[in-house]
């Protein structure tokens, strides 16, 4: 027997998030009051070439205050098709068009604070479109080698959690 959400009420809402306070009913019928957060979609695009390759972008991210590659990324408007999104977040953080996207994984990264489901997508076909719209988001893009995903985990460059996932199961599947 799980947890029972019996209703929440808002306490801020953004176009970002929504936080929200749960009341939730335990198992034995203890209650109790729980914040959460509820996001939108999220999506990555993991582009690999050629020569398993893999497109990632060099950021810095200020509430951690760390730095690290990641997978373009990106919020899904409510509307619009997941793999358009994440084909769209892609162009936009890395000038990179991917096309042929095919769904890798569903990642819940904080179960137990957010709503936030992260959905990934990967392909081995893009197109160099120019300069990124949105350059400002990342210090460095650069296509790093599959192989290299582990060591660049196990030394910190590589946390983002839906990232660190989306890669290590692509270099399980693809081996050098």
């Amino acid at each position: 027997m799980g947890w029972k959400n019996l209703g929440e009420k808002p306490v801020v809402q953004t176009p970002w998030f929504r936080l929200n306070l749960a009341e939730v009913e335990l198992p034995g019928g203890r209650r109790l009051d729980h914040y959460l957060l509820r996001l939108p979609p999220v999506v990555l695009a993991a582009v690999l070439d050629s020569r398993n390759r893999v497109l990632l972008l060099w950021r810095h991210r200020f509430i951690p205050g760390s730095w690290g590659w990641e997978l373009p990324s990106g919020i899904a408007d409510p509307a619009e098709d997941l793999e358009a999104a994440a084909a769209r977040a892609a162009l936009k953080e890395s000038g990179w068009e991917p096309s042929r996207l095919r769904l890798l994984m569903r990642v819940e990264p904080s179960g137990g604070l957010t709503g936030s489901v992260h959905h990934v997508y990967w392909t081995e076909q893009a197109t160099c479109r120019g300069e990124p719209a949105a350059a400002f988001e990342s210090e460095r893009i650069d296509w790093l080698p599959l192989s290299e995903v582990p060591a660049l985990i196990a030394g910190g460059q590589i946390r983002a959690a839906s990232t660190v996932a989306a890669l290590l199961w692509l270099h399980h599947r693809r081996p050098a």
